[in-house]
């Protein structure tokens, strides 16, 4: 509440006008009780006329409850914010999530992780934030109730009134669409906060997978190395191969079974990116493993990938939102030409019969620079974010051929691997475990074929973890396809 009080030099007139806002307490309302403790008597507009005219002002805003009209982009938003809220938090509370056990599929993991995980709660919650700012953009300010009284001895004046301001036209729906369009970026930041965390506990559990098959792998290798060193052994104590030949098998042993030990070692950070993926905190205890191998599949073919990521990339879609607002904001900069108006009503209830007295202001917007300047960063925010987006696009096409190779490659390679190089490296080694036993070639080629066929093996392993992560990749981070069941809006809801 401002108060403000002026008296003339004879001390005879006291001008009291204060505007009721937030009430804070101030000297005037001293100086009127010194006043009044002079001898002036009580203000009778308190339970006059002056009070009942008070009263209704207060009764008016108090029951008419006002809202304002709610705009496109704000019905919208509203309409898309509560699908998502039915899906991910209906009625406020997190839904009930899946039990996870070996025996869960890859989705309920998934699912589990897209409910739980706080990154994309966070996420959510500065999306409603901002669909609730469209209609704080598009709203009038607060109105004023005002008061002013003159006081000459007695109370001579007393005028309550009400007072509301208007910012000019246009300027109000400028702001809202600027506010819908953020509230867009904010969906898509939603979204692809979620397509990460897929991507998080898809990445956890095809490297936990593929690391218990190197394991496995590196075992059988070494129960393999076991009967080469046997064999080496009753070589030697017939005489047809020296005792250097065991020691070529033990080192050989030693080695992998650190690497064995190495393998095991790294199991625990990646466990724990695999909880953290399904957020999950220190205190809950481990999730389980799938017990049950699911690969990634991308139905749709390479020729589409590249259409479908610029049609639904939650990145490239913030961009094109930001694009929207920043227009919205240009707009909105122009509009500083057109001044503000305010409108107001007060009432003497002292006289009789009561006075009324209409109050009005224009603002001015003389400051031409001021003017241009806002204009001039207006355009420059929207050749930005024009520019922005132009980069993301680009992005997006290199990313996609990227990858796109990356797949082409390791498929390629998986197909050699599989189709030719270990069958050919098991072959290769029983030829020369058959030739070392009958004297005719060298422990060391032995060997050599056993860490040929190890290699092959373990980079066929690397090959389909590499080839499911791209695929992860390229599904989920470039096109934007969503996993089963996610709390998101249908490129089809995001047009309507």
């Amino acid at each position: 509440m401002s108060f403000n009080g002026k008296q003339n030099r004879g001390g005879d007139t006291l001008l009291l006008n204060f505007q009721a806002g937030r009430v804070t307490p101030c000297a005037p309302w001293t100086a009127l009780g010194r006043a009044a403790g002079r001898g002036l008597p009580a203000l009778p507009w308190i339970a006059g006329s002056g009070g009942r005219f008070a009263l209704v002002l207060l009764a008016l805003l108090a029951l008419t409850g006002c809202k304002g009209v709610t705009t496109r982009g704000e019905r919208e938003a509203r309409h898309q914010m509560g699908t998502v809220k039915a899906a991910y938090r209906p009625n406020g509370q997190r839904p009930a999530l899946p039990d996870l056990t070996t025996n869960s599929p890859l989705a309920d993991f998934l699912t589990y992780a897209m409910l739980n995980q706080p990154q994309i709660e966070a996420a959510y919650f500065d999306w409603a934030a901002a669909v609730e700012n469209v209609t704080v953009a598009r709203s009038l300010p607060d109105p004023q109730l005002t008061f002013q009284a003159d006081i000459e001895n007695i109370v001579s004046s007393v005028m309550p009134g009400l007072m509301q301001n208007f910012p000019g036209p246009g300027k109000l729906r400028a702001q809202a669409r600027a506010a819908a369009a953020d509230s867009r970026g904010k969906y898509f930041a939603f979204e692809s906060a979620v397509l990460q965390t897929a991507y998080a506990v898809k990445q956890g559990y095809y490297r936990l997978w593929f690391l218990d098959e190197k394991i496995r792998v590196d075992r059988e290798m070494l129960r393999l190395l076991s009967e080469l060193e046997r064999i080496a052994r009753a070589q030697n104590e017939v005489g047809q191969a020296t005792l250097q030949d065991v020691y070529r098998a033990q080192i050989e042993e030693d080695r992998l079974t650190t690497e064995i030990a190495n393998l095991e070692d790294s199991r625990q950070p990646l466990q724990a990116q695999f909880k953290a993926a399904l957020g999950l905190t220190r205190d809950r205890p481990d999730p389980p493993m799938p017990a049950r191998f699911e690969a990634t599949t991308l139905d749709l073919p390479s020729e589409q990938i590249l259409d479908t990521a610029f049609a639904r990339n939650p990145q490239l879609k913030a961009m094109e939102a930001e694009v929207r607002r920043a227009q919205a904001s240009l707009d909105l900069a122009y509009k500083a030409k057109v001044p503000d108006f305010s409108l107001g009503l007060m009432a003497d209830v002292k006289t009789a019969p009561v006075l009324y007295r209409p109050l009005a202001t224009v603002t001015l917007p003389v400051w031409r620079d001021k003017i241009a300047a806002e204009i001039a960063a207006g355009q420059a925010g929207k050749r930005a974010a024009q520019a922005r987006l132009t980069a993301e696009q680009i992005k997006l096409t290199v990313e996609f051929a990227e990858k796109s190779f990356d797949y082409r490659e390791v498929t390629r390679n998986l197909d050699l691997l599989r189709g030719q190089l270990i069958p050919k490296a098991q072959r290769s080694l029983e030829i020369a475990r058959s030739a070392y036993l009958s004297g005719k070639t060298e422990f060391f080629n032995l060997i050599d074929a056993e860490r040929t066929l190890l290699e092959f093996r373990l980079s066929e392993i690397a090959a389909r973890t590499q080839r499911e992560l791209v695929l992860s990749e390229l599904s989920l981070l470039i096109a934007g396809v969503p996993p089963a069941n996610a709390p998101l809006l249908t490129v089809e809801q995001l047009n309507q």
